[in-house]
């Protein structure tokens, strides 16, 4: 792991925070037998698990560890996930706690701190089971504070990122999702600083961002694009969009950009 100071996320971490920042829903048990998908469930602490759904394909393919939205659970990509793996890559979503069958509450600082234990977790599980593949942290919305977290600390092990919808500043969000930041003493220093993590990352970067996204505006995805220090990196608009319809308006040109990729990842090897 590269050196990094811890964190503190106290400021985040308080109950008029959280019940704005993450809305956790159970996986209703008939979804869990519609999928041919493998479940796992990774222990984060004594007592806690966060669950994961494994959509594999090729052992030698591209693998995403993909972290989703906050009002999302892997069971929602349950659809997506053969999607990836017609195009070759094996798609790995993971939940939070409190999220589809994991246990626990979400706070900021489990978040982050399970990022990476789910990260080990996962390399570890793709060297046993035989998959050689490059591999690639993606992160949705609030799902892009724990990519950037793995790829400021885990650079050396990660062949690539992908952010979507993903924040630059942590106290405009706030306020758009209705925290008063002078009644919680926010400053931006207390936030995520994913301009600062996404700084540390000199890998293949895709960034995909709607044009009109409601929640995180498309100029945070033009930040992280800038602060990127990568020499492959790439900015992907998709015209009409908002925040929650961004795949279905921009499909095409959304998994195009992944498959080319997850390609070029692979002639650079």
């Amino acid at each position: 792991m590269v050196d990094m100071a811890p964190m503190d996320y106290s400021a985040l971490d308080r109950p008029d925070v959280l019940h704005l920042l993450f809305h956790p829903r159970p996986e209703w048990r008939a979804s869990m037998t519609t999928t041919p998908a493998r479940d796992e469930l990774i222990t984060v602490d004594q007592g806690v698990v966060v669950g994961a759904r494994f959509h594999m394909t090729s052992p030698s393919g591209p693998s995403i560890l993909f972290f989703h939205g906050n009002g999302e659970i892997v069971a929602d990509y349950d659809d997506l996930g053969p999607v990836y793996n017609r195009m070759g890559i094996n798609f790995l979503a993971v939940d939070y706690r409190g999220y589809g069958r994991s246990t626990g509450n979400p706070t900021v600082r489990h978040m982050m701190r399970d990022g990476h234990i789910i990260f080990d977790f996962v390399r570890n599980w793709l060297q046993t089971n035989g998959h050689t593949g490059q591999l690639v942290v993606m992160g949705r919305s609030l799902g892009s504070a724990s990519a950037l977290e793995l790829a400021a600390a885990h650079p050396s092990q990660m062949d690539g990122l992908i952010v979507e919808s993903g924040f630059a500043y942590a106290g405009p969000l706030l306020q758009r999702l209705g925290i008063d930041l002078s009644a919680v003493e926010f400053r931006e220093r207390d936030g995520f600083a994913n301009l600062d993590k996404i700084r540390r990352f000199s890998k293949p970067v895709l960034i995909i961002h709607a044009e009109h996204d409601h929640i995180i505006p498309f100029e945070d995805a033009r930040a992280l694009y800038e602060a990127c220090p990568s020499a492959e990196k790439t900015l992907l608009k998709i015209p009409g969009a908002d925040h929650n319809d961004i795949f279905v308006r921009g499909m095409t040109e959304y998994l195009a950009a992944i498959k080319v990729f997850s390609g070029r990842l692979g002639m650079d090897q």
